[in-house]
């Protein structure tokens, strides 16, 4: 949080490309920047985050939108040039605590896990049930970068074939049961989950599709600052970050969160921050 205001400050408009409830945005507003568009494609996100931001004013719009229609949203609410624009990737809080959006293995909901709830897109159900033994493996492998994948995606289409999975507790109980037991870390089903959410959202491809986009609507001197959680997320960015000939990159080294915002926010522990500015002339 302390870094994204540091790189944001005085500003005058910025973009928070991933507004979710608002937290960033809040921070950038009593900072001082003029003013914030919030995009989000989740609608329940918006609402939340415009009641928390309702004290701002005009200072703050919020804008339904994924991440593939960046500069369109932006530019619908009539801005050709910004000072800022920032991502905040992965799923967001409000959703993971909501258990009927799916998100969490550590909740019973229905395997729904899209970030927009009311889009045509399969649900993580639809994933689970119809896809083929080796698709299932190949998206847990490579966006859940699970070594266990085969044997996890075996045991889903086990079960599926006595009765179609249909609950996030299923899913996750499958998973556990397919991996050795482990007495610490992270829950077994955590990097299956992931790699179903990433595909039921289009998550890589959305992001790829935006990064050049917010280089477009970028003032010279505007800075581009991107939060991810994850080695795909963050190799997509620094990739992005290193091949744009209209950026200077300001971070030379990922910045990872303080020892103080972990213990305040335990999420935040695999956070990793790039940072690049426009040049006057970009491509």
């Amino acid at each position: 949080m302390a870094e994204v205001v540091e790189l944001l400050s005085g500003k005058p408009v910025v973009v928070d490309a991933t507004v979710g409830a608002g937290g960033h945005t809040e921070a950038l507003l009593d900072a001082g920047i003029g003013s914030v568009v919030g995009l989000d494609r989740d609608a329940s996100a918006l609402r939340e985050a415009s009641t928390r931001l309702g004290r701002f004013g005009p200072r703050f719009r919020a804008v339904r939108s994924t991440f593939s229609r960046l500069a369109d949203a932006v530019r619908g609410q009539g801005f050709d040039a910004v000072a800022g624009v920032l991502f905040d990737l992965g799923v967001s809080s409000i959703q993971l605590e909501e258990a009927d959006r799916g998100f969490s293995y550590r909740m019973p909901g229905p395997l729904d896990m899209r970030m927009g709830e009311e889009e045509e897109r399969p649900t993580a159900a639809d994933v689970v049930n119809t896809y083929p033994e080796e698709r299932l493996s190949k998206i847990i492998f490579e966006y859940g970068e699970e070594r266990l994948a085969r044997r996890i995606a075996a045991a889903i289409v086990r079960a599926r074939s006595r009765a179609p999975l249909s609950n996030t507790a299923e899913l996750a109980a499958v998973v556990a049961a397919a991996v050795p037991r482990r007495r610490t870390g992270p829950h077994p089903a955590r990097r299956t989950f992931q790699a179903i959410r990433i595909e039921v959202n289009g998550e890589l491809e959305e992001l790829t599709a935006s990064l050049p986009q917010a280089v477009t609507l970028l003032e010279p001197g505007g800075r581009l600052v991107a939060i991810s959680y994850h080695s795909l997320e963050d190799r997509i960015v620094k990739r992005f970050l290193a091949g744009e000939p209209g950026l200077r990159i300001l971070t030379k080294k990922v910045v990872r969160p303080s020892a103080a915002e972990t213990a305040r926010n335990p999420r935040a522990r695999s956070a990793r921050l790039r940072a690049g500015e426009r040049l006057e002339a970009a491509s």
